[in-house]
């Protein structure tokens, strides 16, 4: 298991996003907020706000909230001035990680990013120090129960994908970000549902991490997303099958 989605796939199976629904519509409606002062109310004519609806969508977060968030981006009720940070680091065994972040502080934020690290055997590093690592890519986790191999990588490659591979249970889709409307619409049409659609950064590499490592690796990812003005992380580790299934068992 690697990529991207590696981490989303094991927070959903530790119930990690159940737990914390209420912090995950509060970031969400975060990046709500900040494409909609970026581009404008209209998610037509401003992708990233169509992004970050679909997005919300996807997590069950009411309507409300969504129409609310828009509202606070456009400047019709009172809205916080977000700035949009990229933090970079590396984790157990040189893991690279890096974490979108969203955060009206920046001061505050980036201390408790380095103790976050630094708690778990890692370090906050410059700028530019680990995104080299990582090309920026539209990915689609497809559901191994809704589709056959074989068609869904006949629809995503008529569509513009660039590869469709296996990842555990799932299929992952992945394209150039030019092409990520062109997929979705492609998957849409098919009735092929998604786990996961976004454009996101993807490993050119990544690091294979033993047993100790893994459950240090997977800790940092926790606690960093668990901080309120982290978006997303992504990091470039692999966790070995039968390794997995031994962390997958801790409590």
């Amino acid at each position: 298991m690697a990529g991207h989605s590696h981490w989303a796939n094991i927070a959903a199976k530790k119930g990690v996003v159940d737990k914390k629904r209420g912090k995950l519509f509060g970031k969400l409606s975060r990046a709500i907020i900040v494409a909609a002062q970026m581009g404008g109310g209209d998610p037509v004519m401003n992708l990233r706000l169509r992004y970050a609806i679909d997005k919300a969508r996807k997590a069950s977060m009411p309507r409300d909230n969504i129409e609310r968030a828009i509202k606070k981006g456009c400047g019709e009720s009172s809205g916080e001035a977000y700035a949009e940070i990229l933090y970079e680091g590396y984790g157990p065994s040189g893991v690279a990680v890096l974490c979108d972040i969203l955060t009206e502080n920046r001061n505050r934020t980036a201390g408790e990013i380095r103790k976050i690290f630094e708690v778990h055997g890692g370090n906050l590093g410059s700028t530019g120090c680990v995104a080299w690592m990582f090309d920026r890519k539209g990915l689609f986790v497809v559901p191994e129960s809704a589709v056959g191999e074989e068609q869904l990588f006949e629809l995503a490659i008529e569509a513009g994908a660039e590869d469709v591979r296996r990842s555990g249970d799932t299929f992952e889709v992945i394209c150039d970000p030019d092409s990520y409307d062109a997929v979705e619409a492609k998957l849409a049409e098919a009735e092929i549902p998604t786990d996961m659609a976004e454009i996101t950064r993807l490993p050119q590499n990544t690091v294979d991490l033993d047993l100790e490592n893994s459950r240090k690796t997977l800790r940092l990812m926790e606690a960093l997303d668990d901080q309120d003005d982290v978006q997303s992380v992504t990091a470039n580790f692999n966790i070995p099958d039968d390794i997995m299934e031994a962390v997958s068992s801790d409590s």
